[in-house]
């Protein structure tokens, strides 16, 4: 199979593209022909070795958090799918890869894929629907009434909390440049602050719940526009304690994520405020959800970019200038 792989953290020359061998099945796995893969942050993060103290990846590696495309192989213990079924997935980690033809997936890693959006528009969702249920639902428990602050609304994960909190009844502040000012309103933001021209500090009081996303200077200033006993929950760091626990890193890794966090956490408890990191997780199931709010036109993809197969480092590298407006993604097939 064809494959973008990555023969070192940091390479010079970006991904390369070669013939791959096709992905072992174990028991539980289907084996997915990819017609089409999203791309995000995070692969630009591990590319650079970011995550690497821990999310350590061996070489060469085949990037790639999001794939939708059709169930050509079952391994033998698997009930929930079938070939020809259409699907889509946030692999997960350490089983990453669908910058290629074919990924072997654990089924329960996977779900259907939403029948009125198209492959492209159903590889958008994975890795950034995951990230806002996780946040809202799961960490938040957002509640109808309450007041969100979602940074960076136009972006991946941006456009999709924003509708994912409009759902659940919150009422929605955001950050955005002008020019993205009617996009993120068309989603159901109810406050819009510009960015460039506005602090969003002077503008926001006593929010419930932030969804954090950009710097430390923004999360300190986050932090302050919280009511009392109000969660902020971060996605860009930094990693705390529980997280290192969550995904049980050594003693050592405890105690860095501890120190990494400390300054943070001192400053949400002077606050009366929690402060929680959140990296996701691959979950079927709560994809399966996402699939029901979709297929119900509760929320809708934003895709930005529809680039080739063959210019998936150009994807990656147009991804990582932060202009994207919502999602990017890479096309195999024509369906």
């Amino acid at each position: 199979m064809k494959a973008f792989i990555l023969n070192s953290y940091k390479p010079k020359n970006g991904m390369k593209l070669i013939d791959a061998s096709e992905p072992q099945l174990q028991e539980n796995d289907i084996l997915v022909k990819i017609y089409a893969a999203g791309v995000n942050l995070l692969d630009s993060k591990i590319k650079s070795g970011e995550f690497k103290p821990f999310l350590p990846y061996k070489m060469p590696l085949i990037l790639g958090h999001d794939a939708a495309g059709v169930v050509i192989k079952t391994g033998a213990k698997v009930t929930k799918f079938k070939i020809g079924d259409e699907v889509y997935s946030r692999p997960a980690d350490y089983k990453i890869g669908t910058f290629a033809e074919f990924i072997a997936i654990d089924e329960n890693d996977v779900a259907l894929k939403p029948k009125n959006i198209s492959m492209e528009e159903a590889a958008s969702i994975p890795l950034v629907g995951l990230t806002a249920w996780q946040a809202l639902v799961e960490k938040a428990d957002l509640k109808k009434g309450q007041k969100v602050f979602i940074q960076a609304g136009s972006g991946g994960v941006g456009t999709f909390a924003i509708q994912l909190a409009k759902h659940l009844g919150a009422t929605v502040a955001t950050t955005t440049s002008t020019t993205n000012a009617e996009l993120v309103k068309s989603l159901g933001a109810d406050i819009v602050i510009d960015y460039r021209t506005e602090d969003f500090e002077t503008i926001l009081k006593d929010y419930d719940v932030v969804l954090h996303s950009q710097d430390s200077k923004t999360l300190e200033k986050s932090l302050r526009i919280l009511k009392q006993g109000g969660k902020l929950i971060s996605i860009s760091g930094p990693p705390d304690l529980d997280f290192a626990k969550e995904i049980k890193l050594n003693a050592v890794m405890k105690l860095v994520m501890f120190i990494l966090s400390y300054t943070t956490k001192i400053k949400a408890k002077r606050l009366n405020v929690n402060y929680s990191f959140l990296f996701m997780k691959a979950s079927g199931p709560q994809l399966s959800k996402i699939t029901t709010l979709i297929n119900s036109g509760i929320i809708r993809p934003v895709v930005d970019k529809i680039f080739p197969f063959e210019a998936t480092n150009e994807a990656l590298a147009y991804v990582e200038s932060g202009r994207a407006k919502g999602k990017v993604v890479i096309k195999l097939i024509s369906k």
